[in-house]
């Protein structure tokens, strides 16, 4: 009778918290707002951005996770070292087994002589990590409310009208007070990326490329409206 008692206790604590995650659901619905910014530099209002896609709870974890996986894949584990059976020399016994009163020795190419192989050493290979689809997903909302939350997140208007000049895209950076900036974009623009290509540590990328290792790695992250409405329309549709 006592177990009975406690496991109707347990359940109307989970009933309880149950009902009291329902308010919290509802409050996420209200949306964020980032200053606007033209070309020139010139300050064109505010744009609302979603919170479930910006507002998010920050999951360090899987962000942790998600970074080591992109830099990892980035290497290349090329150094390679020979073992006693690939490098050259002799086969034959370098002298003969008793009576020299030295240590017992088959090969010239052994380890311990000069020129010999080398004891477990790097050998070239591919390594290549894996995120589920889902936790790529997650990382990147987490790597964007990160953003929001840090105050490194501005809206840019005028991309279509990019004459393509790095001279542009400078004066930009100078009126937000950034050198380090990831511009993403509706769709891919050539003019975009020709103006920045000759600008260390800045990049332009589509919306549909953008993940948490290119999010976090830049300092601010300039956003366009077209490329928030894709946003929220890929989350809609999953």
């Amino acid at each position: 009778m006592p177990v009975k008692k406690v496991k109707s206790e347990q359940n109307s604590r989970l009933r309880t918290k149950k009902v009291v995650a329902k308010p919290i659901t509802a409050k996420r619905s209200s949306g964020l707002s980032v200053p606007v910014y033209s070309l020139s530099g010139r300050s064109s209002g505010t744009m609302s951005l979603p919170k479930e896609i910006f507002g998010v709870k920050v999951n360090g974890k899987l962000l942790t996770q998600a970074l080591r996986v992109y830099m990892t894949n980035q290497k290349n584990f090329t150094a390679s070292t020979k073992t006693r059976g690939e490098v050259k020399g002799s086969t034959a016994k370098i002298y003969r087994q008793k009576g020299t009163g030295r240590a017992r020795h088959g090969a010239i190419r052994a380890p311990i002589f000069v020129g010999g192989g080398i004891v477990f050493g790097p050998k070239s290979r591919k390594v290549r990590l894996g995120l589920p689809k889902k936790m790529k997903r997650a990382a990147l909302l987490s790597a964007l409310s990160d953003k929001m939350v840090n105050k490194e997140i501005l809206g840019i208007s005028g991309i279509d009208k990019a004459t393509g000049k790095t001279s542009e895209i400078v004066k930009l950076l100078k009126k937000v007070s950034t050198d380090n900036a990831l511009i993403v974009t509706g769709e891919k623009t050539d003019h975009m990326v020709r103006a920045v290509r000759n600008i260390p540590g800045v990049n332009v990328l589509p919306v549909d490329l953008i993940n948490a290792y290119e999010t976090l790695k830049h300092d601010f992250l300039l956003i366009t409206k077209e490329a928030v409405e894709r946003l929220s329309k890929a989350r809609a549709a999953r």
